[in-house]
């Protein structure tokens, strides 16, 4: 289960109207607990999902192996950058051959851009010639919440013991133009590079950019 932080409030006098309907409004806010985020350096939060074949995983399950976890909208321009330059599947199929466990992650609700069925997105893969070990459907966004992504792409690394040490973008290029590619850092290629070499990940944390999750 994550962590969860309450919001202790000390109560409020008898008032009326507007005001009245603001502290009550604060009351309903502080009772409810909110998922705290997730930190580098700390256990990444535990989940399970099903994915686009209709196999259920969970990340317990991936101790001693690293995990990439990638929030992706086929939609977004963003995406269709490293989509269609195959710099996405490149890094896909390094990780692999590393023996990452890399998942994709589509938290698109029913309605919204990049939504998709199993079988969309399974013809997405083939398509695109992706090759993530599975693409998870997050489409309650409880994942999505969960790891508090906001864009498409948004990278997360977890290491073997379970510890988040990479999120943030794919590089420093925010751009949807290819051709920064080439002259990108690409954060993800250098943190697992790292991790194979028994360095730390630096940089751990950087500014993702991308478009908004359509939660």
């Amino acid at each position: 289960m994550p962590d969860r932080t309450t919001v202790y409030c000390a109560p409020i006098a008898p008032i009326s109207g507007t005001l009245f309907l603001l502290s009550l409004l604060l009351l309903i806010l502080c009772a409810a607990p909110v998922l705290a985020a997730p930190m580098v350096g700390k256990p990444a939060p535990d989940f399970s999902a099903v994915d686009s074949n209709g196999v259920r995983h969970a990340l317990s399950a991936q101790r001693g192996s690293i995990v990439v976890l990638e929030w992706t909208n086929h939609d977004c321009p963003f995406v269709r950058k490293h989509y269609g330059s195959g710099n996405m599947q490149a890094l896909q199929r390094e990780a692999k051959d590393q023996g990452v466990v890399w998942w994709s992650i589509i938290s698109s609700a029913p309605g919204k851009q990049g939504h998709v069925s199993p079988a969309e997105a399974n013809e997405l893969t083939i398509s695109r010639q992706a090759a993530p070990a599975a693409v998870l459907l997050d489409s309650n966004g409880t994942i999505g919440q969960l790891y508090g992504a906001r864009t498409t792409p948004h990278m997360y690394i977890i290491d073997p013991q379970g510890t988040l040490v990479y999120m943030g973008g794919i590089d420093d290029k925010p751009s949807t133009n290819p051709a920064d590619i080439a002259t990108a850092n690409n954060y993800v290629r250098t943190a697992l590079d790292a991790l194979e070499h028994g360095q730390s990940v630096e940089p751990s944390s950087t500014r993702p950019y991308g478009c908004s999750v359509k939660y």
